[in-house]
């Protein structure tokens, strides 16, 4: 191509009511008549019963996992004001926060990694002195990591004298501890059974014994001691509510029975609980025994919603070309657009900013362009003509899992794709009919090809020695032909232009 290709895109977002009911707010902690919760990277704080939230903090970087001290003064948080996450602590109204620690964080360092932030605030000392704190600052492995103290006021942190350690609570006088020692929680093993699944377990400071409260093979999580009971969160009956167990008669009993959304990220007082479910904020009373989600409202200029142009050229996720090599087709900043090779307009097919569209393929008939799309709230496989001039035609429906990436038959009549399920399908772009070419039980398909007549699949298929052997696949007859075998690895299968080979 002659010129540079420069796609320009106006990212519609409505604005129009700028205080509205939030959502995806995460890590609240509870305190007398305040709670306060992370929202878009700050950190906020409104009523228990819910209200307009006033924001606490306003850096670049993201502060989580706020909590109070035991007067309520304080609030303990970790952040990114330095660019590492430390450990920091402000008045809980508001004011310039105090950075505590400093920490080499083996390149880990932020909110989306599977092994969970650096220096996660656990709570406080009895005496409102010192803040528990987990971190990896001693390990070599990001899998592991510690429970620290540290004065409130600053100086060098103390070790807890576990091996491993996460979630924790304090016994009501400070003699005991409810602790985790296994942190998974930002990885995705949810329902996950065995060794790896977590327990309660109780250390006593006084004689050195440690207790284990639970003992199952599912994930008991995050305790809160309140009073003579340790709350904390399990998904023994698969989704994750609360329960809590009674330290003098040594019964566990549960709190919740929510069946939707797994409660995350609890946090406790001395007679309520706050959790976020589904991206709310709920509120447990304890005394009551009854939990109801606050009602919460962000009344921001929310400037990264107002409308904006975007050069989608710096995004370009997918590209692929017309037969007849005079356009090409771009996947870009979640939109689909054909570009002309040489002079010409740019169309964007797809104009919707509140849907993702990807892995943007043409069709060899030059007619109609096949792409993924979440509209449904799934990704499904979708056909628009080329010009955009015809509304789009949903292909597949009940997406059960995630797609990859698809493939036009050359005859136009079928697309091929792979998904997260270990299944080779195609789809019938008149009938709509699915066909499974290959469903695997070793690992997923990533190399597949259509013969030039449309009449066979080649793909690379995964075996349980940890090779892979080339397969063809009969349109005509929907049997299978092993090409190769498993006494070597053979892989990326692609026929000649004359299909002979």
């Amino acid at each position: 191509m002659k010129n540079k290709i420069l796609i320009t895109l106006l990212f519609l977002v409505t604005t129009s009511i700028f205080a509205q009911e939030a959502r995806l707010m995460r890590f609240p902690t509870v305190f007398g008549d305040k709670v306060v919760f992370t929202y878009a990277g700050d950190l906020y704080t409104v009523n228990k019963a819910g209200g307009i939230a006033r924001k606490l903090t306003s850096d670049v970087g993201y502060e989580m996992f706020p909590k109070f001290s035991p007067n309520g003064s304080q609030i303990a948080f970790t952040a990114q004001y330095d660019g590492n996450t430390e450990v920091f602590v402000m008045p809980a109204d508001g004011g310039t926060p105090k950075r505590l620690t400093y920490t080499a964080t083996l390149k880990r360092d932020f909110i989306s990694d599977r092994m969970g932030p650096n220096n996660i605030v656990m709570g406080w000392t009895k005496d409102g002195k010192n803040i528990i704190y987990r971190s990896r600052a001693i390990t070599f492995n990001d899998f592991c990591g510690n429970l620290f103290m540290i004065s409130s006021e600053g100086g060098l942190p103390v070790e807890i004298p576990f091996s491993t350690g996460g979630f924790c609570s304090l016994s009501p006088d400070g003699s005991q501890l409810a602790f985790n020692r296994v942190f998974r929680e930002f990885r995705t093993w949810k329902y996950y059974k065995g060794g790896m699944a977590d327990d309660i377990r109780i250390f006593d400071f006084n004689t050195k014994k440690i207790t284990n409260i639970t003992n199952n093979i599912s994930q008991d999580i995050i305790p809160m001691w309140i009073g003579n009971e340790i709350y904390f969160l399990s998904d023994r009956d698969r989704i994750m509510n609360l329960f809590v167990y009674d330290t003098q008669s040594k019964q566990t009993r549960k709190v919740t029975t929510y069946s939707d959304y797994d409660i995350k990220f609890p946090s406790n007082s001395n007679d309520a609980i706050v959790f976020e479910k589904g991206g709310y904020i709920y509120l447990f009373d304890v005394k009551t025994q009854k939990a109801e989600k606050i009602p919460i409202t962000i009344a921001n200029d929310m400037f990264t919603g107002r409308n904006t142009e975007k050069d989608a050229s710096k995004n370009i996720l997918s590209v692929d070309i017309s037969p007849d090599a005079e356009r090409l087709v771009i996947g870009a900043r979640g939109d689909i657009f054909t570009v002309p090779s040489e002079a010409g307009i740019t169309r964007n097919i797809t104009q919707t900013s509140g849907v993702h569209e990807r892995n943007a393929n043409w069709s060899p008939d030059g007619k109609s362009i096949a792409y993924l799309s979440d509209k449904t709230g799934e990704f499904e496989i979708y056909i628009q003509s080329q010009d955009g001039s015809k509304e789009a035609v949903q292909l597949t429906k009940n997406a059960d899992t995630y797609y990859f990436d698809i493939k036009w038959s050359p005859d136009s009549k079928n697309i091929l794709w792979n998904d997260k399920k270990m299944r080779l399908r195609y789809v019938n772009i008149e009938t709509l009919a699915v066909t499974e070419v290959a469903h695997s039980k070793i690992w997923e398909y990533s190399e597949f090809d259509w013969s030039p007549d449309s009449k066979w699949v080649t793909y690379s298929n995964p075996e349980d020695n940890d090779f892979s052997s080339i397969k063809l696949y009969s349109i005509d007859s929907k049997k299978t032909f092993d090409v190769s075998d498993k006494w070597y690895s053979s892989y990326g299968p692609s026929f000649s232009l004359c299909g002979k080979y």
